[in-house]
């Protein structure tokens, strides 16, 4: 990988769930977790969207911003939001998947013997300067945010 810790965070501007443009560069003097997952609603990001929501109280109380990113479109979003109650934006990155690709987050696949390209499940850290504070490319869905919490000394 050739993102580092202390690189400056690859800019965005994404759609979120209700269809309004989020941009990185708006967030910044902030911490900002950005989650890289494959698919709304399945099994992996389903429970590591519910561990973020289930520790969103930690997260909002150490003003850090959350985002979820998937190609998924807006109104599978929305859907997904509204069946687990999630606190936070998840974006759109349509395919050929821009943003996640100057992440690192899009790339070949394997699947039961298939491949293809697809969403990596990473998650970064950016800290208030804009830098990459933490990458995560081996990621425990169901734990991702206590994880995050813990390494940032706030658990």
């Amino acid at each position: 990988m050739a993102l580092q810790i202390g690189d400056p965070a690859p800019d965005f501007t994404l759609p979120d769930q209700d269809g309004q443009p989020v941009s990185l560069k708006d967030l910044k003097g902030q911490r900002v977790v950005i989650y890289f997952y494959p698919k709304d609603d399945t099994p992996g990001c389903t429970k590591e969207a519910c561990n973020f929501r289930d520790q969103w109280a930690a997260f909002e109380q150490h003003g850090i911003k959350v985002l979820g990113i998937s190609k998924d479109g807006a109104s599978s979003h929305t859907k997904f939001v509204a069946k687990y109650s999630l606190p936070f934006n998840l974006l759109s990155d349509a395919e050929p998947c821009p943003v996640a690709e100057s992440y690192e987050s899009y790339g070949l696949k394997k699947f039961m013997g298939r491949e293809y390209m697809g969403m990596m499940r990473h998650t970064f850290v950016v800290d208030a300067e804009g830098k990459l504070e933490k990458l995560y490319l081996k990621v425990k869905a169901e734990t991702m945010a206590d994880q995050i919490l813990s390494d940032l000394g706030l658990a």
